[in-house]
């Protein structure tokens, strides 16, 4: 009798506590407390080109890792739909399956299929796949156009362990169905209006990582194709080594460790878009970044360097001629780290890059853009940042900091005008109601401030919560549109009956974001717009929950919960998400 109310306790603190945390970033937990819990950014150590590891590079040349092919498979978390907010996985990482496939049905004609499925052969490699598909009927109730959307992908991939190191290999093609739905300032003439947006995405990486850091870290090569419904098309490959000797002694002084690190980067981008001003752009990018550090203990010093060599060829229906730049960058990193126990770390640094930005990456930021986009690279000029993190008795992690950069090209998001407004007895394109939007760059300075905390009072309890502060100030736009000045998020995972039913919640806050829209005369025979550069989009607030229960070893029960607050806030101006929505399904285990 105690143990049941023992149960309803600890479920009831779960759904309780939703109110008092907060986090921006589900984070991966390990509520294995023999194994120390992972928290982003701290304890991590990187090489100088940012690499995917999950342990640091100068750990491997001490300790050589063993890989056991069932401890890494392939990520099966199925991705929402764009309308409805976000779903909540309601699998745990300690109890993943390799093999498995499951279905669901719930409110607003929502349909989930999700699978994986892997085998290893007498090689001693692992091959497999696995299949997303997710659809909602959209918001009928709200909108008399069709505001639908499909998502769907399908990957393979190839993993092989040898006895210096692993490689991998995958292959991955999406496709995004959905409507430009988001129609705020006048009603189409016809409820049938085409609003459709499509895109097809495929993806193939390789990776070769050796188990010591004898010169040859690792070696990865990417790639990426994408076209959309209006004919754009986009190109994308990189190619990232890492160099570097670690562990070396100094015998000069007591204690401490050495290593150098060279990270090679050459990435190419080539985007052509075939609607309105049909904007076309390349970037060639080459990356060094030269990287010393030194151990002591816990407490370190990095320093180090990015030098970039970029260049660029733009054009599009308005210039005569294509323009042609090419430009040299050097960004300073640094890091400083003093140990004073494993509840305090305090840290300091300054960093900086170029980042490329490419009509994948923003799309998958905001899918309601305009098939025709300007690109341009985001340069961090400089950015100082400091903080304290630690790990309190392996029950509690923490990390808070501050940061203050100054940036170039800061790319953000703006309302469309109507494109064509002389015509009004013509069938209106379905990105031409004011309802797209497109990218937009200002130079400008960003201060932030960050909370993260992870907590696990039990084995088979934990909670996870991040607060975060950004507010950025541009030289020649008032306001920075779509970029709240708080975000928050908590999170909390609870397994009972013997890891037969796992629970998991998640709330989402945001504050208000600014933005521009448009409202419309009729002058007949034309319309005539005024533009509103200091509008609102409401924050929110919203509660997710799931539930899963183990029938069997091999068939299991979930369900879900989204937005359970019932609010339809706007991700962007017009486009509300989903109310409450509620999935329920089948898993089955082999």
């Amino acid at each position: 009798m105690n143990k049941r109310i023992q149960h309803i306790f600890f479920i009831g603190l779960l759904f309780s506590s939703t109110a008092v945390f907060s986090q921006i970033k589900e984070e991966k937990l390990i509520l294995d407390k023999k194994r120390e819990p992972e928290v982003k950014k701290i304890e991590k150590k990187k090489t100088s080109i940012e690499a995917e590891k999950n342990y640091p590079p100068e750990e491997k040349s001490a300790n050589p890792p063993t890989y056991d092919i069932t401890n890494v498979p392939a990520s099966s978390d199925f991705k929402t739909s764009l309308i409805q907010g976000e779903d909540i996985s309601p699998k745990f990482d300690a109890e993943y399956q390799n093999n498995y496939f499951q279905v669901g049905m719930g409110n607003y004609g929502k349909i989930l299929a999700d699978g994986n499925i892997s085998t290893k052969l007498d090689s001693g490699m692992e091959v497999g796949g696995d299949v997303h598909f997710l659809s909602t009927a959209g918001l009928r109730k709200v909108y008399d156009w069709n505001s639908k959307q499909n998502a769907g992908n399908v990957g393979v991939f190839l993993n092989s362990y040898g006895e210096k190191g692993k490689f991998s290999i995958n292959a991955d093609y999406g496709l995004n169905d959905y409507n430009y739905y988001g129609i705020y300032a006048f009603r189409p003439a016809s409820n049938n209006v085409d609003l459709q947006q499509k895109t097809n995405q495929i993806k193939v990486n390789g990776y070769y990582d050796f188990y010591s850091n004898e010169f040859l870290n690792d070696v990865r090569v990417k790639s990426s194709f994408l076209s959309d419904h209006f004919n754009a098309k986009e190109n994308q490959a990189e190619v990232l080594v890492n160099l570097s000797k670690h562990g070396v002694e100094l015998p000069t002084f007591d204690d401490v460790r050495f290593n150098a690190d060279l990270g090679l980067n050459l990435e190419t981008v080539k985007t052509d878009f075939e609607l309105l001003d049909k904007n076309s752009s390349q970037f060639l990018n080459a990356t060094l970044a030269p990287k010393m550090t030194f151990f002591k203990g816990k407490s370190y010093l990095m320093i180090g360097s990015d030098f970039s060599f970029l260049n660029s060829k733009n054009s599009n229906m308005i210039l005569a001629d294509q323009v042609k730049n090419s430009k040299t960058y050097w960004f300073p990193k640094a890091e400083l780290q003093f140990a004073a126990a494993d509840e305090f770390k305090f840290y300091a640094g300054i960093t900086g890059g170029l980042k490329l930005n490419t009509y994948a990456n923003l799309l998958a930021e905001n899918p309601y853009l305009v098939s025709d986009q300007e690109l341009r690279p985001t340069e961090t000029k400089y950015k100082f940042y400091f903080g304290l993190r630690g790990d309190i008795d392996q029950n509690i992690k923490y990390d808070f900091s501050a940061g203050y950069g100054k940036m170039n090209d800061i790319l953000f998001f703006k309302a469309n005008d109507l494109f064509f407004k002389d015509n009004q007895n013509f069938i209106r394109q379905g990105f031409d109601f004011a309802n797209t939007y497109s990218s937009v760059y200002d130079n400008g300075t960003v201060s932030e401030a960050k909370v993260s905390v992870q907590y696990f009072p039990l084995a088979n309890l934990s909670f996870d919560g991040e607060l975060k502060f950004e507010k950025y100030d541009l030289q020649n736009y008032q306001n920075i549109y779509y970029k709240p000045l708080l975000t928050a998020r908590l999170g909390g995972k609870y397994s009972v009956l013997d890891k037969k039913l796992n629970l998991g919640a998640t709330v989402l806050l945001s504050s208000d974001k600014t933005t521009n829209s448009f409202s419309f005369t009729e002058m007949d025979p034309v319309l005539v717009s005024t533009e509103n550069t200091n509008d609102k989009v409401g924050g929110f607030a919203d509660l997710n929950l799931s539930a899963e229960y183990k029938v069997h070893k091999n068939f299991s029960i979930f369900a879900l919960g989204n937005n359970l607050l019932n609010t339809q806030y706007q991700t962007y101006k017009g486009y509300k998400v989903l109310g409450a929505q509620f999935l329920g399904g089948v898993k089955i285990s082999f």
